[in-house]
C-alpha cells in the first residue's frame, strides 16, 4: 500500500472486539480473496477480503486469520497465514510480505507460512467445538460467483462435518459498523485528501473541460498524497447526465452555464472517504440553480440535525420525505395536489429524490451496518441529499461523512466548502 504504516493497535483491538463475541471452545477461520483472471492472462487488480482486513491490515494474496481464543498452547491463540515468500515470483510481481514486517502490520506475534498449515490446523480443529467461517453478508451484494469463502465453507464442511458452525459474518456486521477512535483517525485522513482534491478541481474546472480531465486531476491529487487510489469510480457527470446516479462514463464536455455533480472519494490505508460536491462549470450559480441548490443544502442539514443515536435509517429516511415534500413545494416542483393524492408507497417527492440519503462507510464504501436496527454511537454515515429535475436537465446532491457519537454526530467534513456562496468565491479565486 501507498499509505503511511498504520498503528497496529487498529487491527489488534478489532480481533480483541471479535475474541469477545466467541462461543467457548470456538475456532475462527478467515480467508482472503481470489486473484480475479481478466482476459488474457492478466488478473484485475488485487483487492483482499475486507473483513481479513479489519482484522489484520493485511492486503496480500494468499492470506489467513486463525483465531483459537481457548487454544491450550498460548502461541497458537491468534495466527497469520502468509504465503512463503519465493524468489520467482518475486522477480515477476513484486516482494511479498517477511515475518518481521507482517508482525509490525499486524500487531500478531505468530505467522504460520501457508504451504506448512494443514499439519497444526487439524488438531487444533479437532480441539474445538465450534468452528466460524466467513462469507460476504452485505446486503448489496450481486454477485453470483461462487467466491473463495463460500468454496472454503465447502471444503471445511466437508472435511470436518460433525462440529458446529457459525457465522463470522454476523458478528462482523455488529462490529465493522462501529468505528473506533483510531479508525476514524485512518478515515479522517482520507477524508482530508478528498478535501485537497476538492479544492484543487474548483481551481480547475472551467467551460470546455472534459470531465475525464477532472477525473485525471482527481487520480493524481490523491496518488500524490499517497491514497491508495479512488475509493470507488469517479462520478463526474455535467449537465443531464448529473441525473443517472452512477454516472461514469465521463467522457463529455463541461459547458458553460451547466452544473457539475462530482462523486469522489479517496481510500488511505485501507479505508475510505465518500463526497459529492454540485459546482456551476463557469463558476456562477443561476438564480434558479442557487435556489434548488440551497434546498438541497436544506435538507443536507436537516437530515444531518436527525442522524443520532436512537433512529433507525428507515424513520430517519421517512422524515426526510416529509421536509422534502415541503422543500418541493416551495420551489415549485409539486403542487399541493401531487402531495394529496401521491401513492403511500410511491411518494411524490420520490420524483426528485430517488434514492437513499444515508450509508454506512468504512473500508467498503457501502460499509456493513444495520439498516433496521436503533442507529448507535461509533457509526460513520453518508449523508446525501439529492434533487434531480429531468425537465430542467439538472442534477444537484450534496454529500458529507458524519461519525454518531453518544452526544449526536461529528461531521468529518466540515472544513470542505459546501455553501453557494463559499464555492462560488473560491472558484473565482
Amino acid at each position: 500500500m501507498k499509505n503511511l504504516p498504520l498503528n497496529p493497535e487498529i487491527f489488534i483491538k478489532n480481533r480483541e472486539r471479535f475474541v469477545s463475541r466467541m462461543q467457548k471452545s470456538s475456532i475462527a477461520i478467515f480467508v482472503s480473496h481470489d486473484e480475479v483472471p481478466s482476459n488474457g492472462d492478466a488478473i484485475y487488480r488485487y483487492k483482499t477480503n475486507s473483513d481479513l482486513y479489519w482484522l489484520s491490515g493485511v492486503t496480500q494474496e494468499d492470506s489467513m486469520i486463525i483465531l483459537f481464543p481457548d487454544n491450550p498452547d498460548p502461541k497458537y491463540r491468534e495466527v497469520l497465514v502468509l504465503v512463503r515468500p519465493n524468489e520467482l515470483k518475486e522477480k515477476w510481481d513484486g516482494k511479498r510480505l517477511r515475518m518481521k514486517e507482517a508482525q509490525e502490520t499486524s500487531g500478531m506475534k505468530t505467522i504460520v507460512w501457508l504451504d506448512s498449515l494443514d499439519g497444526l490446523l487439524q488438531p487444533w480443529i479437532h480441539l474445538a467445538d465450534t468452528i466460524y467461517l466467513d462469507t460476504n453478508e452485505n446486503d448489496r451484494k450481486a454477485s453470483l460467483v461462487r467466491t473463495r469463502d463460500y468454496r472454503f465453507v465447502d471444503e471445511m464442511k466437508s472435511r470436518y462435518p460433525l462440529h458446529r458452525y457459525e457465522r463470522a459474518a454476523k458478528i462482523m456486521k455488529e462490529l465493522r459498523g462501529i468505528k473506533t477512535a483510531l479508525e476514524i483517525e485512518v478515515m479522517q485522513t482520507a477524508i482530508d485528501i478528498t478535501e485537497n482534491t476538492f479544492r484543487r478541481l474548483l481551481k480547475f474546472i472551467r467551460p470546455g473541460v472534459m470531465e475525464y480531465e477532472i477525473e485525471a486531476e482527481i487520480v493524481h491529487s490523491f496518488l500524490s498524497q499517497r491514497a491508495a487510489g479512488e475509493a470507488y469510480g469517479s462520478i463526474i457527470a455535467s449537465g443531464d447526465r448529473a441525473r443517472t446516479l452512477h454516472y461514469v462514463s465521463n467522457n463529455q464536455e463541461c459547458k458553460d452555464g451547466e452544473l457539475i455533480l462530482m462523486d469522489f472519494g479517496a481510500e488511505y490505508g485501507g479505508y475510505c472517504a465518500d463526497l459529492t460536491r454540485t459546482v456551476p462549470v463557469n463558476g456562477k450559480f443561476t438564480r434558479r440553480q442557487k435556489t434548488v441548490y440551497n434546498a438541497c443544502l436544506h435538507l443536507h442539514d436537516y437530515a444531518k440535525s436527525l442522524l443520532k443515536p436512537g433512529i433507525s435509517i428507515v424513520a430517519y429516511t421517512d422524515k426526510i420525505g416529509d421536509e422534502a415534500t415541503q422543500q418541493f413545494l416551495k420551489i415549485g416542483l409539486l403542487k399541493k395536489s401531487d402531495v394529496k393524492n401521491e401513492d403511500p408507497e410511491n411518494r411524490a417527492y420520490r420524483k426528485y429524490l430517488y434514492h437513499g440519503i444515508s450509508h454506512h462507510l468504512g473500508i467498503d464504501v457501502h460499509d456493513l451496518g444495520t439498516r433496521t436496527e436503533p442507529i448507535k454511537p461509533g457509526m460513520v454515515f453518508t449523508i446525501e441529499p439529492g434533487i434531480y429535475i429531468e425537465e430542467e436537465q439538472i442534477g444537484i446532491r450534496i454529500e458529507n461523512n458524519v461519525w454518531i457519537t453518544k452526544n449526536g454526530n461529528k461531521d468529518l467534513m466540515k472544513n470542505i466548502p459546501i455553501t453557494a456562496e463559499d464555492i462560488e468565491a473560491l472558484m473565482k479565486k
